[in-house]
C-alpha cells in the first residue's frame, strides 16, 4: 500500500493518509477483508507518529470504512454502496467547487460550464 504525504498540503497528515486508504478502498484496491498495515509498522514506513496513524484508522473507522479488532488488526469493512455513492458525490462536489471559483475569477457564464460539462460527459459515454 502506498501512501505519499505532502508537506505542503494544507490538509493535516491523518487526513491525507486516510483520504488515500478511502481512495483505495473506493477504487477497489482494497476489498472486504483485507487488512491494513499494523498502526506502528504504518508510521515507521511513512515517518509519522503513531498517534497519528491511529487517528487515521479511528476516524476511517467512525465513517465506515474499516474494522479493528483488538490482537488482530484493521481490516476493511463491508462497503455501504450508499455509503462509498456518497464519497464519491463529496469529491465531486469539491472538484466542481473549485471549478466555480476558476469560472467566476474569469468571468465564465454557468452556461458554458454546464455545456462543457455536458460535452465532456457524453464524450466519456455517459
Amino acid at each position: 500500500m502506498e501512501i505519499i504525504i505532502s508537506s505542503k498540503s494544507k490538509k493535516p497528515i491523518y487526513e491525507q493518509i486516510a483520504s488515500q486508504i478511502k481512495q483505495m478502498i473506493m477504487a477497489g484496491q482494497l476489498q472486504e477483508g483485507d487488512s491494513l498495515p499494523a498502526m506502528r509498522s504504518l508510521a515507521k514506513s511513512l515517518r509519522v507518529s503513531v498517534i497519528t496513524v491511529q487517528r487515521t484508522y479511528e476516524d476511517l473507522q467512525r465513517e465506515g470504512f474499516v474494522d479493528s479488532a483488538v490482537g488482530r488488526g484493521t481490516f476493511v469493512a463491508k462497503q455501504d454502496k450508499s455509503l462509498i455513492r456518497n464519497e464519491h458525490l463529496a469529491m465531486i462536489e469539491g472538484h466542481l467547487s473549485e471549478v466555480i471559483h476558476i469560472a467566476k475569477n474569469s468571468g465564465i457564464e454557468l452556461e458554458e460550464i454546464t455545456k462543457l460539462l455536458h460535452k465532456l460527459f457524453e464524450e466519456t459515454g455517459g
